[in-house]
């Protein structure tokens, strides 16, 4: 049989017990943490932002629809080619003397690249000039003689003159052709291909070097032909390359072709951008952001606050009835987008309070708490 003594360290322990357990109780309901940003809480006894006691409220971020400009671009891939990009042919037969700058050197437009063996055209250029230059002595001392003492005939002076004139006229031709021995740059770039050696053999077309002008580059693209009336000659894009990360050029279209290329649906283009630094190389992929339009005073959310609906898509924003904060979600209608940001044509008004941080933790009517905001209702 048990002692009075036990039943009384018995009951004193099982009242210290429930008084612990109670004690844990008050602490869980009523001494939880309240998390910071898109977390949850739980409304204290005198209400949370209106929301009864031991609601679940989401702690948000907010900010106000405002009107700002925005700028629409047509998306498209391109590629590089050189501004100029000039096979240079011989013009002239003979044997290559020389070469006069070392390949992959800056030419500028005019400079020498090869010399052609002119000993032969200058030896006939050497007696062309002798023969005109007695041809012409003939005809002005003929000419004297019948203005003067009337010696000769009229007919006898205009022979010798025509004589004269054609010295002259071969004396040029074989001037110009000894000039075409000179292989030069057409125009300024890099001496980018050599096709024959010194001392080899060319005749008039055959290929000797390759000039790529590269200190300005075109970059071809296509514009989807929905976009056909929206594109003209001078507007801005800007142009990026997965190969340079860092860099964003920017440039004025040049070209817009007439008509859509029946293959892919596309108006071709070129973009003209300025490459003194070389960066860019013929052939690379370009990604190309044309400037369709620019809007002002229109509503402009971040991409990410948009969420998908089995109707479309919506956009939670904080609201206030009957003194308690709540989120609603509002259907909206989307506009063009640009680098994470959307236009929003339809859906929301000016000063509307759009849910920015918190935004996935809420439902329609879910009680929300202000922990951040830049504007908006308070």
């Amino acid at each position: 049989m048990l002692s009075d003594g036990w039943w009384t360290q018995r009951s004193a322990r099982l009242a210290a017990m429930r008084a612990a357990l109670l004690g844990f109780g008050v602490v869980t309901v009523f001494g939880g943490c309240r998390p910071s940003d898109g977390g949850e809480a739980r409304a204290d006894v005198v209400g949370d932002g209106g929301a009864p006691a031991g609601a679940r409220v989401v702690n948000v971020e907010i900010r106000p629809v405002t009107g700002e400009p925005f700028v629409d671009y047509v998306r498209i891939a391109g590629e590089v080619e050189a501004y100029h990009d000039v096979m240079v042919s011989a013009e002239e037969t003979g044997t290559i003397a020389r070469f006069a700058v070392r390949k992959g050197a800056w030419v500028g437009q005019g400079r020498l690249i090869a010399k052609i063996d002119d000993a032969v055209l200058r030896a006939q250029v050497d007696e062309a000039r002798a023969v005109a230059d007695v041809a012409v002595e003939q005809f002005e001392r003929q000419q004297r003689l019948w203005k003067e003492d009337n010696v000769g005939s009229e007919i006898a002076v205009l022979q010798l003159e025509s004589g004269a004139e054609a010295a002259k006229a071969r004396l040029a031709a074989l001037e110009e052709r000894l000039k075409r021995t000179e292989i030069r740059a057409p125009v300024a770039g890099i001496f980018d291909e050599k096709h024959v050696e010194v001392g080899e053999l060319v005749t008039p077309g055959m290929p000797i070097a390759r000039v790529v002008g590269v200190r300005r580059v075109k970059v071809i693209g296509g514009i989807p032909e929905r976009y056909a009336l929206d594109i003209e000659r001078g507007d801005s894009a800007r142009i990026t390359f997965d190969v340079l990360p860092q860099r964003e050029f920017v440039g004025a279209i040049a070209f817009v072709g007439t008509s859509v290329n029946a293959s892919n649906r596309t108006i071709p283009i070129e973009v003209v951008l300025d490459n003194r630094e070389r960066l860019v190389k013929p052939q690379m992929l370009a990604n190309v952001q044309v400037e369709r339009a620019r809007l002002d005073g229109v509503v402009v959310v971040s991409q990410d606050l948009v969420l998908r609906t089995e109707d479309g898509y919506q956009v939670f924003v904080a609201t206030r009835s009957e003194g308690q904060l709540r989120a609603a979600g509002r259907a909206v209608t989307l506009g063009p987008s640009y680098a994470n940001r959307v236009v929003v044509d339809a859906g929301l008004s000016m000063g509307d309070s759009v849910i920015t941080v918190g935004h996935r933790q809420v439902d329609e009517g879910s009680f929300v708490r202000i922990v951040g905001t830049s504007g908006g209702i308070q």
